[in-house]
């Protein structure tokens, strides 16, 4: 009896796993942005949710390779070169001036597959209005999607999808 239940899930995990591509861990291409503007902190805070394969082409195109990013033998320069990559790759305009941005850090999501990355604009008493540009990964696949969600301030909400041919939004508040 357990024999055929166990020939049952082996072929349904043969079946699934022979559809996702032999170079990729998983079928879809997205990265997830979250851009809050924190009030008490006077900061725009910025979640960034990026599955490492996808990043680790993105930097192997540039040149930079073997970087092991969120792992034990990570490159003792991956976050620099990382860090460098999202500032070419996602652009804010805050009160219509470019706003810089400092890198808080990253940590592994649960499934380590993907990372979370951390960013501040920090030194903000007000935001009227906010123009994103985010080019990340769209180098890399074309069927790449950036998801970025906004909650800014009076917590006015705006949700932007990036892709190919459509990188830029903006938003008033």
């Amino acid at each position: 009896m357990a024999l055929p239940i166990l020939t049952f899930f082996l072929s349904l995990f043969v079946s699934f796993t022979a559809k996702v591509p032999p170079n990729s861990l998983h079928e879809f291409h997205i990265s997830k942005c979250q851009i809050e503007y924190s009030e008490p902190d006077s900061a725009l805070q910025i979640t960034l949710h990026l599955f490492i394969d996808d990043l680790e082409e993105a930097l192997r195109k540039q040149g930079k390779d073997k970087l092991f990013i969120a792992t034990e033998k990570e490159d003792k320069q991956a976050e620099a070169y990382l860090f460098e990559y999202l500032k070419e790759r996602l652009e804010l305009d805050v009160n219509e001036e470019r706003a810089s941005y400092t890198f808080i850090g990253k940590e592994p999501s649960e499934d380590l597959q993907a990372i979370w990355c951390y960013l501040e604009i920090p030194n903000l008493k007000m935001v009227s209005d906010l123009s994103v540009s985010n080019t990340l990964l769209l180098e890399v696949f074309e069927d790449q999607k950036n998801i970025v969600s906004v909650m800014g301030p009076n917590k006015k909400q705006g949700y932007f999808l990036f892709q190919q041919g459509s990188s830029t939004e903006q938003m008033q508040f």
